[in-house]
């Protein structure tokens, strides 16, 4: 038996993704600020240290973005490229690739929370 994938489903899925991307993106740049912030109120050493921390999982976190983003717009290129060719299907690999970057996404959105709420514990200690 033959699996079907509905294409609208996964070309739906892309577009929430990169939403959710732009999103991520424009909340670390809100959080870059409030860094900076903290930063130049507070000399304290603890303070320093939480920043650069802070400093480089938010250049992590903007960096998978990019390369999350990068990766569905590939998947969707795959997509049209296969739609043009069959007309109407698309490989098993061609979904599955979209299964793996899909789950990629969902990971980061649960790790950028997470990152999201630790920082604002440290905000709120020092704003």
């Amino acid at each position: 038996m033959k699996n079907h994938v509905n294409i609208k489903h996964i070309k739906n899925l892309n577009n929430d993704g990169l939403r959710g991307i732009s999103f991520y993106k424009q909340e670390l740049g809100i959080m870059q600020e409030r860094l900076q912030e903290i930063a130049a109120d507070n000399t304290a050493r603890e303070v320093q240290e939480n920043v650069e921390h802070f400093q480089n999982r938010f250049l992590i976190h903007g960096n998978y973005l990019d390369e999350l983003k990068h990766d569905i717009h590939g998947n969707d290129q795959d997509i049209e490229a296969e739609l043009l060719r069959t007309g109407t299907t698309v490989s098993e690999s061609v979904a599955t690739e979209h299964t793996r970057i899909h789950e990629r996404y969902l990971n980061e959105e649960r790790m950028f929370n997470d990152l999201r709420h630790e920082f604002n514990r440290l905000a709120a200690k020092w704003m």
